[in-house]
């Protein structure tokens, strides 16, 4: 049996499409109440074109990542939308008590019939950590600590803890999960091994949101290796399907078309990385419009041109991955106006998606076949329709 050779590198056989959701709802001065609006209308969308999966960020600060709640936001999208799963990235565990997002993430799995995913990490604005009166130093141990708390209360342990941000007494969850056995897991990965570490020794996917910053992308493969050795260390299985990768794009029919499109919002976005977000992983190269396009394009960060660039952009990151990984995620962002994002979409779900799943394969497969049979079944038919015709000339006209 002959099998067709895939149209681009996907060591994943069907690699799986979504968004990562902060949201970035820039700049400030929108009305929140719409923005909210559009951010439900963008994963309406994406469902409708085939997406499989959107996650959605916790924050608390700052004027433009503005949902508080991602389960509770999870919980008014699902009715609203069919197929795409919903994902929180990520509830930062060290500003709650174990018990209350083992509780509330087990109600929504119920209230969505299996479609939430549970992304968890340390927090990544320290403006939020701040009021809540935490030090950044303190949060990836806060995290590794809780971590193994809420497991064990997921998977119906008893628990009893203490520290100084919250106490449980003999605490577990009512519900059992209505996933068997349990939802997906997720833990955020960025520079550091702190979350490859975390998810190989809990048999927990990763969500790589750094994987196209220069810190990010260069670590990637040392990223992988690490999560195999902590998971052969306590006996779970890594699995590159449960891989999740992320980075920001905007796509035109043309490349000029697209750095049109983003001359409406891409400069705020870009103020908002270097003067108000305190993060240092995510900010912006340069002070002009061209410059800052260039931060983009040609640092390898993400994609404003076109559906090709898209393309070769996820191979990119295939190859960097040395091995393969099983999702690729939009940044979700207001580079663009409502109708060009709505059009980004449209075009990435036609045209860039196609490029790395076996149905495409298959059809390109169907047309060479008939391309290469093309002249001899023309000459053939052609030959059948003429005799048809002689041997019946009052039927002429008739095939």
């Amino acid at each position: 049996m002959t099998v067709p050779k895939p149209i681009v590198n996907t060591p994943v056989n069907k690699l799986r499409f979504g968004m990562f959701m902060p949201p970035m709802n820039s700049p400030a001065t929108q009305n929140p109440t719409t923005s909210l609006l559009r951010d439900i209308q963008t994963i309406q969308l994406m469902d409708t074109l085939g997406f499989d999966e959107v996650w959605v960020g916790e924050h608390h600060s700052a004027g433009t990542e503005i949902i508080a709640d991602p389960l509770t936001f999870i919980a008014h999208v699902a009715p609203q939308t069919r197929n795409i799963k919903l994902g929180t990235g990520v509830v930062s565990i060290p500003y709650h008590n174990p018990l209350m997002i083992a509780d509330r993430a087990i109600l929504v799995d119920h209230l969505t019939r299996g479609r939430l995913m549970l992304g968890v990490g340390p927090g990544s604005l320290p403006t939020d950590a701040a009021m809540l009166g935490l030090e950044p130093s303190e949060l990836r141990p806060a995290l590794q600590e809780d971590l193994e708390v809420l497991l064990r209360l997921i998977y119906g342990e008893r628990v009893t803890h203490k520290n100084d941000r919250y106490t449980l007494v003999d605490a577990a969850t009512q519900l059992a999960p209505y996933s068997d056995p349990v939802f997906d897991i997720a833990v955020a990965a960025n520079s550091s091994p702190a979350g490859p570490m975390l998810a190989g020794k809990y048999g927990l996917s990763m969500l790589s949101v750094g994987a196209t910053t220069e810190l990010g992308f260069d670590v990637l493969a040392h990223h992988w290796d690490r999560l195999e050795e902590e998971a052969e260390i306590h006996g779970q299985t890594a699995d590159r399907s449960r891989w999740r990768m992320f980075g920001p794009m905007h796509i035109a029919e043309t490349k000029e078309q697209a750095i049109e499109d983003v001359k409406y919002g891409f400069m705020e976005y870009c103020d908002y990385t270097q003067k108000t977000l305190a993060l240092p992983t995510v900010r912006a190269d340069g002070e002009s419009f061209e410059e800052r396009v260039k931060w983009v394009n040609e640092t390898g960060l993400g994609v404003i041109g076109t559906p090709d660039m898209a393309i070769a952009q996820i191979e990119r990151l295939m190859k960097q991955s040395n091995g393969g990984f099983g999702c690729y995620m939009l940044q979700q962002h207001d580079w663009a106006n409502w109708q060009a994002t709505q059009r980004h979409l449209e075009l990435f779900a036609r045209h860039v998606i196609p490029a790395f799943q076996p149905s495409q394969r298959r059809l390109l497969a169907s047309e060479k076949w008939a391309q290469d049979r093309h002249t001899e079944l023309d000459e053939k038919n052609g030959a059948a329709i003429q005799s048809w015709a002689d041997q019946h000339p009052s039927a002429k006209g008739n095939v």
